[in-house]
């Protein structure tokens, strides 16, 4: 009996361990980066479909709280724009030094083509128009299809795609939009037809990412090493907790030496990290196994 007692009391340990590493593994976060959607369907309108659709996504990636989501590609190139503006003669610095060189940069890609695309509120219908959208009186539908890709910024390969399907039909009175209807109000956008229509095929989308990442590898580097303790790039944004255990070890890329490919990615143990302190993009790992940790190791979760 009392060896029954002990064997259940392993087995829920087990479980219980099981479920914690997986929890805290779930919770560490993804930088990920929106690119231009290629609008690729029939539909030529008076606002940029594509604009709208990573707007959404980007709207979206944001608000489940699971990714660090960095600005879009223009976004991005405005920065180092300013960036550069601000180090040349032509401004005024004021005796500050223009910071450059700390721009996040994103493990994964978000990217895709608008296949089809129908909004019945477009026009017509009877009904009046007010900075720019139009309330209709008369049935209305309106439908996307979009094929999403994950892509690893580090290979250039895709990871994951999947086949967004949104629609949305509404009887009676419906909101459509008009000439510059939509203009980066997400929020306004989201309350028309189109917009629930793509907010449907966002969330499709979304929710396929969220469940793909479970199975992309998740690492960070060792940046500095000072006696027992070495410091890594990854902390609270990228959701690192205390006590949180990770390997360490020299990572090493496998390629096809015809085309230069990634074929794989060899992660060779060096030793074992446990964080003791967290900061907002740093984390202090107490070196717990292992030696010869350096600058420039990879870190990466223990396997299961």
């Amino acid at each position: 009996m009392r060896i029954f007692y002990k064997t259940g009391f392993l087995l829920v340990l087990f479980v219980a361990i099981f479920f914690v590493s997986t929890s805290i593994a779930a919770d560490l976060k993804y930088s990920i980066t929106v690119s231009k959607f290629e609008n690729r369907s029939n539909w030529r309108g008076q606002w940029n479909l594509g604009d709208a659709w990573g707007a959404v996504l980007t709207d979206s990636l944001n608000q489940t709280g699971k990714f660090i989501v960095l600005g879009e590609k223009d976004m991005r190139l405005e920065a180092m724009g300013e960036q550069d503006f601000a180090a040349s003669d032509r401004a005024a610095g004021g005796g500050k030094k223009v910071v450059t060189g700390q721009m996040t940069p994103a493990q994964l890609l978000v990217k895709g083509d608008i296949t089809h695309f129908a909004d019945g509120t477009a026009g017509g219908g009877g009904g009046i128009g007010y900075k720019g959208v139009r309330v209709g009186g008369k049935a209305a539908k309106a439908e996307i299809n979009v094929i999403m890709y994950i892509v690893d910024s580090s290979t250039g390969q895709v990871v994951a795609s999947k086949k967004c399907y949104g629609d949305i039909s509404k009887l009676g009175v419906s909101l459509g939009l008009t000439k510059d209807g939509f203009s980066g109000d997400v929020g306004g956008f989201k309350k028309t037809n189109a917009g629930k229509a793509i907010e449907k095929a966002v969330d499709v989308g979304v929710g396929f990412l969220t469940e793909q990442i479970k199975g992309i590898p998740w690492s960070g580097s060792v940046i500095m090493v000072k006696g027992n303790i070495a410091y890594i790039n990854r902390g609270q944004r990228e959701g690192v907790s205390n006590g949180q255990v990770f390997d360490v070890g020299e990572s090493t890329v496998l390629r096809d030496p015809d085309t230069g490919e990634v074929l794989d990615q060899i992660m060779d143990k060096t030793g074992s990290l446990q964080v003791v302190k967290v900061k907002e993009k740093i984390s202090l790992c107490k070196i717990t196994q292992g030696s010869g940790i350096q600058k420039g190791m990879a870190v990466f979760l223990p396997e299961n």
